[in-house]
């Protein structure tokens, strides 16, 4: 059956009662089998983080009136851009980066185009120079996902002693 995907804009400053809460129970199921893992425990943390953080974004799916991924993000603080732990050079000295931090899509509604259509939906409108995300290193699959999306590696990073090691993944915003 095919399913109508309904997508949701979200801002910092205009998120709706229980937005935090849908976003980690999303999580909770789209990492059910990795909940063990305190790492994955501290995503509370990281949703506070991210929706605190100015010019936060937020793309929901819905299918109906359930939530079934997400993608999330925010721009860079100048000269803390995740790239710049890496040898990436940017073209022309474009260097405004937005951090895509969350692509997530519950396992019912994966391999059906929806993370293709949440990472569309949440850089559709940037008006940064960068996009850059981090890719668990065991995960080459979802890496090469990201590189059909137009994305390059660009190094490698451990962001804290308890994460995995991520690549550094980027891709121009600009034509």
């Amino acid at each position: 059956m095919t399913r109508v995907i309904d997508l949701q804009h979200y801002a910092d400053g205009s998120l709706p009662e229980g937005f935090k809460q849908m976003l980690i129970d999303v999580h909770a199921d789209a990492y059910a089998d990795a909940m063990d893992d305190e790492f994955h425990q501290r995503f509370p943390w990281f949703v506070d983080h991210w929706s605190q953080t100015k010019g936060f974004t937020c793309v929901v799916a819905y299918d109906g009136d359930e939530p079934t991924g997400f993608a999330y993000g925010a721009p860079q603080r100048p000269g803390r851009e995740w790239w710049r732990s890496t040898t990436f050079e940017p073209a022309g000295g474009d260097t405004t980066t937005y951090a895509v931090s969350e692509v997530m899509v519950r396992p019912q509604w994966r391999k059906q185009g929806v993370s293709d259509r949440l990472h569309e939906a949440l850089l559709t409108e940037r008006d940064e120079d960068l996009a850059v995300l981090l890719v668990d290193v065991t995960h080459p699959k979802v890496q090469a996902l990201y590189e059909t999306w137009g994305y390059e590696k660009a190094g490698e990073q451990q962001p804290f002693a308890d994460s995995p090691v991520y690549a550094v993944m980027v891709k121009s915003l600009r034509p």
